[in-house]
């Protein structure tokens, strides 16, 4: 065994140390290579070294290089390495983290890394917290304390009777709204369509002006941290109108919200802290590994009703909080174990570091971008970027090139109609030498496409 896990550690070590040099995507030939894992269930066992030889070799090529520095496709943050070695450890361990009194460590461990991330935030010291695997089931079960409050207070008891029959809910969203906040509403039984739709500014913010009258069991859902714009709703005037009419507000914050922990980004999330639930990942600005992130619910009992079960064969009795009370799953990997070394590795300031670099540099692309006669789609308040190279034609070809060229990568989108291509900045191991370099490949291939 020792033998086998130290390999592994080896081929993962190798791995990493050769992300900076390799294209950030993967060869043609790397890809189609893949084909040869098409082979009939063995029928006799292997050796466990040629499983892992034979993993690396076919597999690890093929791989996007998401965890070096130069990936700035779909906010995602590279693990830190006291993350990936925390992983390591945790998998060792192999807890179920679902009771406190079967696994004391890592129920220990998410307790107090909830204490560290509310106070990182500015939340309440009191809020129930569920760690889950990313901001979809984050939304997911924050949503679900929502619409068991609302009922609650129409006298509904939705975990008992179900939806049918129950009053009618009003789902208030923007018209920027990501869409795995849709599929959370679909699978709560609420709908993906049946939504009341609020029209954004040309930043993709909520207008809150523009909001309904709200007559009975409301949820409003915000977002800190625009897919496209990194843009922030207006929260402060959102909860003030919700709140007068009984209603919830939903914060959707994949990767803004952290931006409530730097002082002097901390007004991009004036009024967030007045919302009842919020949702953010942990394998994004948090840099740990996939997949991993929180729901926060300001009215811990409602998480709770929403998500606790008991049966006789569980351990549930005891003084301290059981971390299965406040999510979907029962069985379940301690996911706090990696966010607890982030925090405690990084510390706030750590934290705040890199947040701030990571913005700086996205600011860096923008300019470098105009200056070469390129269009920026948005205002960068934050870490994201997007830009258009021409028609829908031109951007398509330039970012298939970028993407092809290998120096970094960055995914299309579409912004207010128009094609583009975004650039997130959220990995601790970008470098100013990666943008730099990033940013001359980025031009360079603009001009062979355009010319």
């Amino acid at each position: 065994m020792r033998s086998l896990l130290e390999t592994a550690a080896e081929r993962a070590i190798n791995y990493l140390e050769g992300l900076g040099d390799r294209a950030v995507a993967p060869t043609p030939e790397a890809i189609a290579n893949l084909m040869t894992l098409d082979e009939p269930l063995p029928l006799e066992s292997s050796a466990p070294e040629l499983v892992l030889a034979r993993l690396d070799r076919i597999c690890s090529p093929a791989t996007v290089a998401e965890a070096g520095p130069r990936f700035f496709g779909l906010v995602t943050g590279g693990a830190l390495p006291v993350t990936l070695a925390a992983s390591w450890l945790a998998g060792a361990w192999d807890q179920n983290s679902s009771f406190y009194n079967v696994t004391p460590a890592t129920a220990r461990l998410e307790q107090v890394a909830l204490g560290w991330l509310l106070e990182l935030l500015g939340l309440p010291s009191d809020c129930g917290g569920g760690f889950v695997t990313g901001a979809t089931v984050a939304n997911f079960t924050a949503l679900a304390a929502a619409r068991h409050s609302v009922l609650r207070q129409a006298g509904w008891n939705v975990e008992a009777d179900g939806l049918i029959g129950a009053p009618p809910v009003t789902v208030v969203v923007g018209d920027e709204a990501h869409p795995t906040l849709f599929k959370s509403l679909g699978l709560l039984g609420l709908g993906r369509s049946r939504v009341v739709r609020v029209p954004a500014d040309r930043q993709g913010r909520l207008q809150a002006g523009k909001l309904p009258v709200m007559v009975g069991p409301t949820i409003v859902c915000t977002q800190a941290g625009n897919v496209n714009s990194g843009a922030f709703d207006p929260f402060a005037e959102i909860c003030d109108h919700t709140h007068e009419a009984g209603g919830w507000v939903h914060v959707d914050g994949a990767f803004g919200i952290w931006a409530a922990a730097v002082p002097e980004m901390a007004h991009l999330t004036t009024g967030m802290t007045e919302a009842d639930s919020w949702a953010t990942d942990f394998h994004k600005w948090l840099n740990v590994p996939y997949d991993s992130g929180i729901t926060l619910v300001r009215d811990s009992d409602a998480l709770q009703a929403a998500m606790a079960i008991t049966a006789d064969y569980l351990p549930t009795d005891s003084p301290y909080r059981n971390p299965s009370d406040f999510t979907p799953e029962l069985s379940r990997r301690g996911r706090g174990v990696e966010v607890w070394a982030a925090l405690r590795a990084l510390g706030a300031e750590g934290l705040r570091d890199m947040i701030r670099r990571n913005c700086a540099y996205a600011r860096r692309f923008a300019e470098g971008l105009q200056a070469a006669g390129h269009v920026v789609l948005n205002e960068v308040a934050l870490n994201q970027v997007t830009v258009s190279f021409g028609d829908v034609e031109m951007t398509r070809r330039v970012i298939a090139a970028i993407q092809q060229d290998g120096t970094c990568w960055c995914g299309p989108t579409v912004w207010r109609g128009r094609a583009a291509m975004r650039i997130s900045v959220s990995s601790w191991a970008t470098t100013e030498d990666d943008v730099e370099r990033s940013l001359e490949a980025m031009i360079s291939i603009a001009r062979e496409q355009i010319d």
